[in-house]
């Protein structure tokens, strides 16, 4: 069975603007799944709101859109009462680290047996695009007209010290590389968590000199460093580029996971 299998064809095409990055996310989601060999009825996929969160929709199994921000707590409730499904969760960055943000936090310091793939635009892309706790500082959008003047949250980092057992970075760009992560992903025991960043051309990218999709494709290939690099840099006492992504393997570790049956 290919990966295209697990789409309902009847669901097509997409609602995603040209452009977006979420398709390729789900394409290299469905990939890494069908390499696992799981089977539909044994494989639920979970969502909150957003434009990331429409994904399950396009799937073939069991799926719950839920509330704003509450896609891992339902996915705890799925995960406690069988342990013996195969549970992933898309999410975006507003809908994960804003409104979700506490559930987040908890999900990684219990470890709960899930995967979760953020789809991270940078935005709030569905509901008008408000700026997000992962905007970058100086980034343009309808909450930020002047740039944003907060720092972003780093979602790895953060996962990685709340106590997710994996934890990885990559762009839409990177489409063997997040493919491999997420397939890494879903054979780690407990909490698995793994960016993508992804570009969000109606919303983001033409407030912010991405004229074009392929040039904000352009700047992930062109801005991204593995992260073992930076440390390396650090270590020297070298500055990494403010501007740069830091991609690849954050942490993978084994602390006893929440929701494996025994």
């Amino acid at each position: 069975m290919s990966s295209e299998a697990w789409l309902r064809q009847d669901r097509l095409p997409h609602i995603f603007c040209a452009g977006c990055g979420n398709g390729t996310v789900i394409n290299c989601t469905l990939s890494a799944v069908e390499e696992m060999g799981w089977r539909r009825e044994d494989t639920v996929f979970v969502s909150g709101i957003g434009c990331s969160s429409r994904a399950p929709g396009y799937i073939a199994t069991d799926s719950l859109h839920t509330t704003h921000g509450r896609a891992l707590a339902f996915a705890t409730g799925i995960r406690l009462a069988n342990p013996d499904l195969h549970i992933v969760v898309f999410t975006g960055d507003g809908d994960l680290a804003a409104i979700g943000g506490n559930h987040f936090i908890h999900a990684c310091r219990r470890n709960i047996d899930i995967t979760v793939v953020c789809m991270n635009n940078m935005i709030y892309g569905m509901t008008g695009g408000q700026g997000s706790p992962t905007t970058p500082i100086g980034a343009l959008s309808t909450t930020t007209p002047y740039g944003s003047g907060e720092p972003a949250f780093d979602l790895c980092e953060l996962a990685a010290a709340a106590g997710a057992n994996y934890v990885a970075r990559w762009t839409s760009y990177h489409v063997h590389e997040l493919t491999r992560a997420i397939l890494t992903g879903l054979e780690t025991p407990g909490l698995s968590f793994i960016e993508a960043r992804v570009q969000c051309p109606t919303n983001y990218g033409r407030r912010n000199r991405f004229r074009q999709v392929t040039d904000q494709i352009e700047y992930f290939r062109s801005h991204t460093m593995l992260v073992a690099k930076a440390e390396r840099m650090k270590e020297r006492g070298e500055q990494v580029p403010a501007d740069m992504i830091l991609a690849g393997e954050f942490v993978r570790r084994n602390r006893p996971a929440l929701g494996v049956r025994p």
